[in-house]
């Protein structure tokens, strides 16, 4: 093997001083991302809030490129919960105009780099404009096959979860089905994107060990990963180290391997 094809299947990580075989990594097929840390990674350079919101949006950029290299095939990222409106207008504002920005911006790479664009959460919720631009980068990608990039914007686990509960509840009413009928299944196919495989691996960047009230239903037996690197400073060391801690976990979904 040539010194360029071996560096196709290593990656060296500076911090452990260890040298990964990406051959043999376990690649989830759905990586879901909280994208934590902005306002912090702005308040240690003494930069406004609104400045470690741009690089973390940046930053979402690295990542699409990152997991492209690992052929994940479905990356969905945490970027406005429900709760997020409970911040100060004038951050809420910058969020919205920055989100019209990154997808006018960046979809020409996107679309370089084969990336399908949807959006999970309560989008009849948000504001007409950004409605307008989900609808956009939905139907101006729908052809590209690469990866989906499935943005999380309005976005809230629980909401989600009482949403599908209505809709089955507007079925019983109507006498479409009984109630004894309901099982997992169905109500998966109530969710927001019932499509969309499972996330094999969360990651939460920024120090923060909790999920946040992302993908409670999906994210049921999701592997979780944290760190403690602000979300604009996460690159390919941190998700390799993601990835090499992922391999090692023993997946059983509350089964029994042959070896337990």
């Amino acid at each position: 093997m040539s010194a360029s094809e071996e560096s196709k299947f290593s990656f060296f990580s500076r911090k452990k001083n260890v040298q990964v075989d990406e051959s043999k990594l376990k690649i989830p097929t759905h990586l879901a991302v909280i994208m934590d840390g902005n306002g912090r990674w702005a308040k240690k350079r003494m930069l406004p809030r609104s400045a470690g919101h741009r690089a973390g949006a940046d930053n979402l950029k690295n990542l699409c490129k990152n997991c492209g290299h690992y052929g994940i095939k479905y990356v969905t990222v945490y970027a406005f919960s429900t709760e997020n409106w409970s911040r100060p207008e004038s951050e809420v504002h910058a969020l919205m105009e920055l989100f019209v920005e990154y997808f006018d911006r960046y979809d020409p790479e996107l679309e370089q780099e084969g990336i399908r664009v949807r959006f999970t959460g309560d989008i009849a919720g948000l504001p007409e404009n950004i409605q307008e631009v989900c609808r956009r980068a939905e139907e101006g990608s729908k052809h590209r096959t690469r990866m989906t990039l499935i943005v999380a914007f309005n976005y809230g686990g629980r909401r989600e979860i009482v949403q599908a509960a209505q809709k089955l509840a507007e079925k019983v009413k109507s006498g479409e089905i009984s109630s004894d009928e309901i099982t997992e299944e169905m109500f998966s196919s109530n969710l927001y994107l019932p499509d969309v495989p499972d996330p094999d691996l969360i990651i939460r960047p920024s120090g923060e060990e909790r999920t946040s009230n992302f993908l409670v239903w999906e994210g049921a037996y999701s592997e979780l990963w944290f760190s403690d690197v602000l979300w604009p400073d996460f690159g390919m060391e941190e998700l390799t180290e993601a990835l090499v801690a992922y391999t090692a976990r023993d997946r059983r979904f509350g089964g029994l391997t042959e070896q337990k």
